[in-house]
């Protein structure tokens, strides 16, 4: 169990993570997780602490990475996600490739110079090829091109890269082996997941990966462990947010039964930024929509607790309710013009502001690659 910190505890463990990465052990870190919604000072103490690690290591700005939710079909079943396979309420839909070029040029004309392209998990020589098609015909475009698009073969993750993707981001949801267990089915995979993210690494792809917080059965140690995990597996760039329960999936009514609650959710949620920067440095650390589905400015706490990312969604507004992931997810209303003024204000009333025409690639992935002189 996590222990109670005393302010001084706090800082000497602030102190030291702020001093080094990666030098906290996992009882440390759950320590930090679990400061409680309501102790407003070490809440305070903690987020600020992991904000000016953010700017020392990553610099000011925000970067800004035009989403585009280009699916919502799924051959995955898991237990906590709206669009998975077996909810037969949803209605499907897929952007044509030409659908997802005019969303690139979109991105473009608003000042991204990212691009992420995500969808539910299919694998399919197809399916590979259509991706490969449209990586191609928006290379002209010269973004940043992330995509987050399952569990694939080595091969399809290479192919991907020759057509210009840059970065990837499969998160692994859970490090521990168990609760994963619980939280798919026995068809699913902990281990082809984990090797996909090695796969990942020996294609050369900037690798991002990520969890959920606040799951039913977990404690601050399973996310400390997982904190652990990013720096095992050295990722470039987290995708990170709390666990909102969805109607229409097993894992609702566990998560009711548990006495899930949104105040706790977010505060953990902001708490796993704040301990992943900490103990990361300098990997990408994206603040999620989730937590402005749980508060108005959640994401600009997010921001304040140390992440440097947003994600905009641009796709057409007739599409964004087919792809929720979650209840309450915002912003289903918006084009992409109002999201980016929309957040333009909501990070000017906290100090910060856009990095417009930068790709804003991961400082670890550039740490990591660099050439080393010879001794």
């Amino acid at each position: 169990m996590a222990r109670r910190l005393t302010p001084s505890d706090l800082q000497t463990l602030l102190d030291r993570a702020a001093a080094a990465p990666r030098v906290l052990a996992a009882d440390d870190l759950a320590d930090l997780l679990a400061i409680p919604a309501g102790d407003d000072e070490a809440l305070r103490t903690l987020h600020a602490a992991a904000r000016a690690v953010k700017l020392r290591c990553c610099g000011r700005g925000i970067a800004m990475r035009g989403l585009v939710e280009a699916g919502n079909a799924c051959a995955k079943d898991c237990y906590y996600c709206g669009i998975r396979r077996s909810n037969a309420a949803l209605a499907r839909y897929a952007l044509d490739a030409e659908e997802i070029v005019r969303l690139a040029h979109v991105a473009a004309d608003l000042g991204y110079a990212s691009l992420v392209i995500q969808s539910g998990e299919t694998e399919s020589p197809a399916h590979t090829a259509f991706i490969e098609d449209v990586l191609r015909r928006i290379a002209p475009l010269d973004l940043g091109v992330t995509l987050s698009l399952g569990e694939q073969t080595e091969e399809t993750y290479r192919r991907w890269r020759a057509a210009g993707a840059t970065r990837y981001l499969l998160r692994i949801e859970t490090s521990s082996p168990a609760l994963y267990a619980k939280l798919h089915p026995p068809t699913h995979s902990w281990e082809r997941r984990v090797e996909c993210l090695r796969a990942l690494r020996r294609c050369g792809y900037q690798v991002g990966t990520g969890v959920m917080c606040a799951l039913p059965g977990q404690t601050p140690l399973d996310l400390a462990r997982d904190i652990r995990f990013f720096a095992d597996i050295d990722a470039d760039m987290l995708g990170m947010g709390p666990y909102i329960p969805h109607p229409d999936t097993p894992l609702a009514a566990e998560a009711a039964a548990a006495g899930w609650s949104a105040p706790a959710a977010l505060t953990l949620g902001l708490n796993l930024v704040a301990v992943a920067r900490l103990h990361l440095h300098d990997v990408n650390i994206a603040a999620a929509t989730a937590l402005q589905a749980l508060a108005p400015d959640g994401r600009e706490r997010g921001i304040l607790a140390g992440a440097n990312v947003l994600m905009p969604n641009i796709t057409d507004v007739r599409y964004r309710r087919g792809y929720q992931l979650y209840a309450n997810k915002p912003c289903l209303d918006e084009n992409a013009s109002l999201c980016r003024g929309c957040l333009e204000a909501r990070l000017a009333t906290i100090g910060e502001s856009p990095s417009y025409g930068t790709r804003s690639d991961s400082p670890h992935f550039h740490a990591r690659t660099a050439p080393h002189p010879p001794a």
